[in-house]
């Protein structure tokens, strides 16, 4: 590396850091995740038992995975040191970006992958909070780095089982799995890439070896944990349950699978998927999408006044749910499966980051105030031009990992678009995506199939 291109390195690098020590040293909104993790990992390390304290006794739990508990209960739960270390674990999965673009686009598109990475808002905000997403951040850009150093090499596919070549990438995907649920989604994108080129490269027997390899590397580390939960629970839960309960605890689904029928955007998870059992919904936050007829909405009205009575969901409450559901599904197929799960993506996706700041969620709730107009229109902004950039990028084609990542987002976006509660924050795992391609987009300088 050239002694000019090194000092960029250096200089933002130094930049990034400290644009993350000002968030952290700026508050930010307190999330109840953070006491929930917190609480686990304490319980673990001072009781022997992962769970919850009731009345002086733990009682073990499932509902979240052990990965990050077990950080901050190693940290001493000193959230400052918390927060230290996930902006230097952050950092370096920008230099990780950064390395992988490189070896397929050359420096200048690294260093503005690096500028992007390490300045980018949307992500390094996250290093200010004791949440999971920073981690898993690094995680997915551990793994497009690793992916792309194994799959550079002619030979990675062919001879002696490549293990300790298969390491960082295995365990950049158990990392992922140990922190949330959908990190399983590093683990599917590996084999698929992993898989392709090796049929490419040395046929399908051989392309099923490697990959098998690589996901009993990364599913190891889960051993203990499924093993805790098939003994204690008697049940296999090698991950976290997608609703968040524990074995016995009935889950809405009935109701959910409604809220699946129309809702679209973040407002309508807070205005009623985060109020069910704490406050009263409101029929003026429901979208029109939300009945199809006078009759239907005669018959929603009537469920959203027996949940408001007892502010709750029982059993028969959601199976009416339910059934209207089933009702609206037959009656529009193509809109469930297709239209709304798009919608829902697209407004993930697009709309202006404000999760973890002080803005509203709404840009009706900015009129009258200028300066909060301003900086949600700007952050709007600077979202699509990440987006704009990353597309360029993948038109180039010089894109690093580009299996790995294709595979990655489209099963990501498949998830998201089955959520019933759309959230901004759960897109944040494609940024390292967009800002590798971003960094491809406006650093790169011709353009290359495939």
């Amino acid at each position: 590396m050239a002694s000019r291109s090194r000092r960029w390195w250096w200089g933002l690098l130094a930049a990034g850091a400290l644009l993350r020590a000002a968030l952290i040293y700026f508050p930010r909104p307190v999330d109840d995740d953070t006491d929930v993790y917190a609480e686990l990992g304490r319980n673990l390390l001072h009781h022997g038992t992962y769970g919850w304290m009731d009345d002086g006794v733990v009682s073990p739990s499932l509902f979240r995975l052990p990965g990050y508990p077990v950080v901050l209960a190693l940290l001493g739960e000193k959230i400052p040191l918390v927060l230290a270390f996930q902006a230097l674990a952050d950092l370096f999965g920008c230099v990780l970006l950064a390395l992988a673009v490189r070896r397929v686009a050359g420096e200048r598109a690294a260093l503005w992958t690096l500028a992007l990475a390490t300045t980018c808002l949307f992500t390094s905000i996250y290093d200010a909070s004791a949440m999971t997403e920073s981690l898993s951040l690094f995680a997915v850009a551990a793994a497009i780095w690793a992916a792309g150093e194994f799959l550079a090499t002619g030979d990675s596919l062919t001879g002696r089982l490549p293990a300790k070549r298969l390491l960082p990438l295995a365990a950049a995907a158990a990392l992922a799995m140990l922190l949330r649920p959908d990190g399983v989604l590093v683990l599917f994108a590996s084999v698929a890439a992993l898989a392709w080129h090796g049929v490419q490269r040395a046929g399908w027997r051989r392309a099923g070896l490697v990959s098998s390899l690589f996901a009993a590397m990364a599913c190891l580390p889960l051993a203990p944990w499924t093993i805790r939960n098939a003994l204690v629970f008697h049940v296999f839960q090698p991950l976290a349950p997608r609703h968040v309960n524990d074995p016995g605890e009935r889950v809405n689904l009935g109701f959910y699978r409604w809220l699946r029928t129309w809702s679209t955007e973040f407002e309508t998870t807070g205005a009623v998927y985060w109020k069910v059992g704490a406050e009263p919904i409101s029929m003026a936050d429901l979208s029109s999408r939300a009945f199809d007829s006078p009759a239907q909405r005669a018959r929603t009205t009537a469920l959203i006044e027996r949940y408001n009575q007892r502010r709750d969901i029982d059993a028969a409450l959601d199976d009416d749910f339910g059934a209207l559901s089933e009702q609206r599904v037959r009656a529009h197929p193509l809109r469930y499966y297709l239209e709304l799960p798009l919608l829902r993506v697209g407004d993930m996706l697009l709309r202006p980051r404000v999760d973890g700041t002080y803005l509203p969620a709404a840009w009706s709730k900015t009129r009258g105030e200028p300066v909060e107009e301003a900086e949600w229109i700007g952050l709007g902004l600077l979202n699509l031009f990440y987006v704009a950039a990353a597309l360029a990028g993948a038109w180039r084609g010089k894109i690093p990992a580009a299996a790995f990542m294709g595979t990655y987002l489209i099963l990501r976006c498949m998830v998201l678009g089955g959520m019933e509660n759309p959230e901004p924050r759960y897109t944040l795992e494609l940024y390292p995506i967009l800002l590798a391609c971003a960094g491809v987009g406006l650093g790169g300088t011709s353009r290359r199939a495939g």
